[in-house]
């Protein structure tokens, strides 16, 4: 697709918005989806004069993990584009990472007898994982040859970077998680799916015995889960695909991460939902192109919590008329997969959204809710398409062929 679209790109001064509410579809309890639930009057009149639709992040029946599911809504096949989650945390949290890494995602848990209690640590507070991470930095420094370096997340998250001494063969970081995604269960060995995987399993096996001799005397944080060993991927920037300068608000390091990974500008930032849309203002008038991410939706969906999923809606919709006086071009609100409460995690199903531009149809959606938008002029489609449908939508798109 970006093939079709590179040579029909064409400049003007228009603006184009993406608003990502993490994990914003859902499943009915008691007849309604969190959408439904939630009282959002202001997205519900923007999704009436909208064009509205469902996307599929990956494809029918794939559940999509963040990374592709941002990959597809930023206009790249997900299915060709695999950005591990390590190297998302990594660039997230500010590291240069280099063709001889490998990074990993951590999450801090909870282990007695030999199990795993509890996979998140109890949500620990950033400033004590920084702490942790600090302490685990100043024990570690190389295993073997190679170097451990350690970044420190929010609240129960790290990266760790293992660099080795060389550049490393494609798939050396075909690596299985450690995670056993439930708790009740043992920690899983980091597992080699390739000749070249195995040497980085060795190393970071070592590291979880190091670590967790280290942690031990913790009473919740006493163990690192390893997740999405990856090395850096060759794609195209944003830029040379699309033609737009980017600008990407994110409070959450791995956002910030896959936005560095094309080359968006993605400064550090830690505020609330209010402080990113005053720096959207701030920056209106600097970039062509904003993505906007909204993260706590998501985490009360993966807690099952429903009525906290829809508060955290209802909390969205507040903001959305300050958003609404920029006037942008064309706005775009939908979410990078479904994390429906009665799942309580990431979903296959289809995810809702809505493109506001002069030029669309609308008046076939009556709210901004599942159900709605399936009725809507955009039907079912893959998320790979909703940046050529912003370019054509902000007038950005040349004639194809004669």
């Amino acid at each position: 697709m970006q093939s079709v679209i590179k040579p029909l790109l064409q400049k003007n001064k228009s603006k184009i918005l993406l608003i990502v509410l993490d994990g914003i579809g859902g499943l009915p309890i008691n007849g309604k989806t969190e959408l439904e639930h939630a009282h959002i009057p202001n997205l519900d009149q923007v999704a009436k004069i909208s064009a509205c639709g469902l996307h599929m992040p990956v494809s029918y029946g794939i559940t999509p993990g963040s990374g592709p599911g941002h990959l597809g809504l930023f206009g790249y096949n997900p299915l060709e584009c695999q950005i591990g989650r390590g190297v998302l945390e990594a660039l997230g949290l500010g590291i240069e990472l280099r063709k001889t890494d490998v990074s990993v995602r951590c999450n801090y848990a909870t282990f007695k007898d030999d199990l795993i209690v509890d996979r998140r640590a109890g949500r620990i507070p950033t400033e004590q994982s920084q702490k942790l991470t600090e302490k685990l930095q100043k024990e570690i420094h190389m295993i073997d040859d190679v170097s451990i370096i350690f970044a420190p997340g929010m609240e129960h998250r790290c990266a760790i970077i293992l660099r080795f001494p060389e550049q490393l063969a494609p798939d050396s970081a075909l690596i299985s998680d450690t995670d056993p995604q439930k708790e009740g269960l043992p920690p899983l060995s980091p597992t080699p799916f390739s000749e070249n995987a195995k040497r980085v399993s060795k190393i970071a096996e070592k590291l979880i015995n190091i670590s967790q001799d280290i942690l031990k005397g913790e009473s919740k944080a006493n163990f690192l889960l390893m997740r999405g060993f990856s090395t850096v991927p060759d794609i195209p920037t944003f830029q040379e695909a699309f033609g737009l300068k980017a600008l990407a608000i994110a409070a959450y390091p791995m956002y910030r991460g896959l936005a560095r990974l094309i080359e968006m500008e993605a400064p550090p930032f830690d505020g609330t939902v209010e402080d990113e849309v005053n720096f959207l203002k701030e920056k209106y008038n600097e970039y062509d192109f904003f993505f906007l991410h909204v993260k706590k939706i998501d985490s009360y969906g993966e807690d099952g919590n429903f009525e906290g999923k829809a508060a955290q809606i209802e909390a969205f919709d507040k903001l959305l008329p300050e958003i609404l006086e920029l006037n942008p071009d064309v706005l775009i609100i939908t979410g990078d997969h479904s994390t429906p409460a009665l799942i309580k995690g990431h979903s296959w199903h289809p995810v809702p959204i809505l493109l506001k531009s002069p030029y669309v149809l609308g008046r076939t959606s009556n709210a901004f809710s599942e159900r709605e938008c399936l009725k809507g002029e955009l039907g079912i489609f893959p998320a790979m398409y909703i940046l050529p449908l912003a370019l054509a939508n902000s007038m950005r798109l040349k004639k194809y062929g004669a």
